[in-house]
């Protein structure tokens, strides 16, 4: 080769058989393949090693797999995988084995063996310790996993996790992840289609908290680009407007990125938990009055605990007059979108400026699935959150430098996201995501309704989502709904209520037959909420649920 790059040093690779794979460069020849390495000198306790000992320690074995035998790692995870199907996959998702086995801290920390020590285990002693690791762990993929706004299992999914954490690559280049650069775009392509959007901007994040920063951190660096450089000194007071339904990410976030929690001003809302456009109006006046200068919205499609979406049309209109970003928390409510009969309950989040939306909720994709969508075409990700770190994004790159999507996010290091949700839409087709989130819809209904049947139990609302929240009146609390005295004597029992589903829920977990959330509510006293997510569920799982607290709560 002529010019400059001819003097280059190149290694050459050359392995005899039974050699370690040693990297060489050619002027030094490698050693012939009948010479063993020499085993390091010893050295005293303390004592530096010598330059030649390193050399000799290079070049001995590679320490890559088990005892550098490929075959003993393959039949390692083989074996894993086996305790894997048969522990979390068969066992994990069938309704006749238990959700958990509980276990207190002391006893759990015995069981499994905890502490970190010198010298390694056999690959027997690994093995145990996998079971183990699954036996006392929770089953969030069972049907009366109920606990939380993610469960289930979807195998494709599941396929997608495996693939992506076998490949263990970083989301920052194209050069090192060229299939996810392009594959996160589009699959970030068709989330923003379903918001109602033809172009834009996004990224995947590592939960709906952080895309709630991010689009907090958007809105302040649109309105006051200089803050990026001169930090809060370069700010004004800010006020940030979310109801009092919002989640609690808002009051973090706004800790988090030094506006401080009490820029965060709380906007009513009505008895089914939906922002009151009225009053946010009002508070935006009031925010000025005071001398702060309003700059984001957030709104909420799917609160957290009684699954309320927020009026958007209406919000957007004020956002509109005020010139205000407007963001829409949908990491709960997002997936409603794929529906044709239900997503009216989203009617005006094609008006927002960023959507936060979590296809590991509803979906059942598998944590962690978070993404953050933006209207925005100029670039704000990246003139908002770029550093231009020389040794990632160099400008000179053989290939167009545009697809490195690495300076868009404050992280450096990014795990994929984006490939278990792409597999999985392939396999189901959008249709078979809309007939889950139908399915979830359907279920909720048939629960509401059973509920309004038996006695004891009390809805806390009409659900509008899959969210069915609701009071268990364990016999002894019970008067005849519609007596004269009825609401009178469950007035004087109401401070009772919320001693029952605690003890219920210990109830539940230790039996290990189910796991449900409560939680108090305003005024409200604890009460379940119940979540239908789980694509495998059924009518048999909602009616086990009221069976079950019915033997849980009898003798109450």
């Amino acid at each position: 080769m002529a010019g400059p790059l001819a003097s280059r040093q190149k290694p050459e690779r050359q392995f005899a058989p039974g050699q370690a794979h040693t990297c060489v460069f050619s002027e030094s020849p490698p050693k012939p393949a009948s010479q063993p390495a020499a085993a390091p000198a010893s050295s005293s306790l303390g004592q530096k090693p010598e330059l030649k000992d390193l050399i000799l320690m290079a070049d001995s074995k590679p320490l890559l797999s088990l005892d550098g035998d490929p075959a003993a790692a393959e039949a390692l995870l083989q074996d894993v995988f086996g305790i894997v199907v048969d522990e979390v996959i068969r066992k994990g998702t069938s309704a006749s084995e238990k959700v958990c086995e509980w276990k207190e801290p002391e006893e759990l920390k015995q069981l499994l063996d905890l502490e970190l020590r010198s010298e390694g285990e056999s690959q027997e002693q690994i093995l145990e310790r996998c079971r183990a690791v699954i036996r006392y762990s929770v089953k969030t993929c069972h049907p009366r996993f109920f606990n939380q706004l993610f469960s289930g299992l979807d195998p494709h999914a599941l396929a997608g996790r495996i693939v992506t954490e076998s490949l263990n690559t970083s989301q920052y280049t194209y050069e090192i992840a060229p299939v996810f650069v392009l594959m996160e775009e589009e699959v970030l392509k068709k989330l923003r289609a379903l918001v109602g959007w033809s172009s834009g901007d996004g990224v995947f994040c590592p939960g709906g908290s952080i895309s709630n920063m991010y689009a907090m951190n958007l809105a302040r660096y649109q309105r006051y680009p200089d803050c990026k450089q001169r930090g809060l000194r370069a700010l004004p007071p800010l006020a940030l407007f979310t109801s009092k339904e919002c989640h609690y990410s808002i009051k973090k976030g706004a800790a988090f990125l030094g506006l401080g929690t009490d820029s965060v001003r709380i906007v009513q809302a009505d008895e089914r938990g939906k922002m009151i456009p009225e009053d946010l109006e009002q508070q935006i006046r009031l925010a000025e009055a005071e001398g702060a200068v309003p700059f984001l919205v957030s709104a909420t499609s799917g609160t957290t605990v009684l699954g309320a979406f927020d009026p958007l049309e209406a919000i957007a209109d004020v956002c509109q007059r005020h010139g205000l970003w407007l963001h829409v928390d949908a990491a709960w409510g997002g997936s409603v979108l794929l529906s044709q009969t239900h997503r009216h309950l989203l009617d005006g989040i094609q008006r927002a400026d960023s959507v936060a939306w979590n296809p590991h909720k509803l979906l059942s994709v598998g944590l962690q699935c978070s993404a953050l969508l933006l209207r925005d075409t100029s670039n704000l990700l990246k003139r908002c959150h770029g550093s231009q770190a020389s040794y990632l994004f160099q400008q000179d790159k053989f290939y167009d430098v545009t697809l490195d999507t690495g300076d868009k996010v404050v992280q450096c290091g990014r795990r994929v996201d984006c490939l278990k949700l792409w597999l999985m839409w392939k396999a189901q087709g959008g249709q078979g995501l809309e007939r889950r989130v139908d399915q979830a819809f359907a279920l909720a209904r048939y629960l509401a309704e059973e509920l309004k049947k038996r006695e004891g139990f009390e809805l806390v609302m009409e659900p509008e989502f899959v969210n069915v929240c609701f009071w268990f009146v364990p016999p002894s609390l019970r008067g005849k709904k519609g007596s004269p005295d009825y609401n009178e004597r469950l007035a004087k029992l109401a401070p009772l209520l919320p001693q029952v589903a605690p003890i219920l829920k210990e109830s539940m977990v230790k039996k290990g037959s189910m796991m449900i959330g409560y939680q108090p509510h305003g005024t409200r006293g604890n009460f379940f909420r119940m979540v239908v997510a789980n694509p495998a569920l059924t009518r048999v799982d909602m009616d086990f649920l009221l069976n079950e607290l019915e033997q849980l709560g009898q003798d109450l």
